[in-house]
């Protein structure tokens, strides 16, 4: 921004009063966004413009020339257009006085399906290496191959796990932004960094930092957990429970932990059965990201779970939803069916006993990839 000042400096006073506050020393006028504003007399261009008081000024002033006062001023009022025209350049972090446009699932899926990521896809693991009797087990008693009509679309999946957040792409700032809207109920956008990311249940002002192990496909399950009526119902009911104040917990944080489980499920073919008679992956993916972190809101709510038991309930969520997928499924359907009936909550009313539990900021957040297995074992990893 041009930090130039307009201001005259003839020792005579306007004798109209409307111009009686300047002083005798030249000090400069800021706008709110801290730039010098263009000055007449010490009064800031804007202002005599309001007033009219330019007008006034380009005819006669009081014995002065009219055609040097007619000079200085129109100048001082083509100055102060043009910093009306100019934008400050404030990157990703500009916030547009009108709301951007929401973006779907489909559409952000879209983009991933666009853009090159065969780099990232050289990264993948389509599924876990088995070796020895485990091996052997799997293939006599495992789950059937995935269909290989489903091979690329499984192995999108994968691939846009292992994308980060970038906040100057455009699509990514919209997810960021729906995802916040939908959860909050705002109708403006947000900054991309910011303490409000903390209030969703980011460790951080930043979002990208939270995604190690899921990637980009964390924040896409949000943005299908809040893109779908029956789903963002859920999802907000959710939210409203992670910000109890005894059974509080980071909201996001514990959907990345989630996906996390949905990425392993995937692997270890624990989804394939499903897979193949849907004959499709990504729905079947989502829908098992819903039903877990439905899975999860019940057993937090009814067993009256705190934020130390996090590491603990997740460590069994994801023994119980590798295992018995379909049945987790199931739940979900039921939910959604009563969703579409009007009932507004499903998960149950929750019962205390016992002294409070302390609040969540003064205790650790543990999740599936932090937990210990045993004294005598590594930790989980994804």
């Amino acid at each position: 921004m041009n930090e130039k000042s307009c201001s005259f400096h003839n020792e005579k006073e306007l004798k109209d009063g409307q111009v009686g506050r300047m002083s005798a020393g030249y000090s400069p006028t800021y706008d709110k966004d801290n730039h010098v504003l263009p000055t007449f007399r010490g009064i800031p261009i804007s202002e005599l413009k309001n007033h009219g008081i330019l007008q006034a000024l380009t005819t006669k002033v009081n014995g002065w020339e009219a055609d040097v006062v007619n000079t200085e001023v129109l100048r001082a009022q083509e100055e102060w257009e043009a910093v009306d025209s100019i934008q400050p350049d404030q990157g990703s972090q500009a916030i547009s006085d009108q709301p951007g446009q929401l973006i779907s699932f489909s559409e952000a899926l879209q983009h991933f399906q666009t853009v090159d990521l065969s780099s990232l896809k050289k990264r993948i693991q389509p599924t876990i290496r088995r070796t020895g009797l485990a091996a052997l087990r799997h293939i006599l008693f495992g789950p059937p191959k995935l269909h290989q009509c489903l091979h690329e679309e499984r192995d999108l999946i994968l691939t846009i796990a292992q994308c980060g957040l970038d906040c100057q792409d455009p699509v990514h700032g919209r997810i960021l932004q729906t995802i916040y809207r939908k959860l909050t109920g705002s109708k403006f956008d947000c900054a991309l960094h910011g303490d409000h990311w903390e209030d969703l249940g980011f460790q951080g002002p930043n979002p990208a930092t939270d995604l190690r192990g899921a990637g980009f496909l964390a924040l896409l399950h949000l943005l299908y957990l809040v893109m779908d009526s029956k789903t963002l119902l859920m999802a907000q009911e959710i939210f409203r429970l992670s910000q109890h104040h005894i059974q509080q917990f980071p909201f996001c944080l514990m959907s990345v932990n989630i996906t996390r489980i949905a990425i392993q499920a995937l692997r270890e073919e624990c989804l394939t059965r499903e897979c193949n008679r849907q004959q499709t992956v990504i729905p079947v993916v989502n829908s098992f990201y819903a039903a877990t972190f439905l899975r999860l809101a019940y057993v937090w709510k009814t067993q009256q779970k705190t934020i130390s038991d996090s590491g603990f309930v997740l460590k069994d969520l994801e023994l119980l939803a590798k295992k018995s997928p379909r049945r987790l499924l199931k739940t979900l359907e039921i939910y959604l069916a009563g969703v579409s009936k009007g009932q507004a909550s499903l998960l149950g009313a929750p019962k205390y006993c016992g002294p409070q539990a302390s609040h969540s900021k003064d205790l650790t957040f543990t999740g599936v990839c932090e937990l210990p297995l045993h004294s005598s074992e590594g930790t989980w990893t994804i």
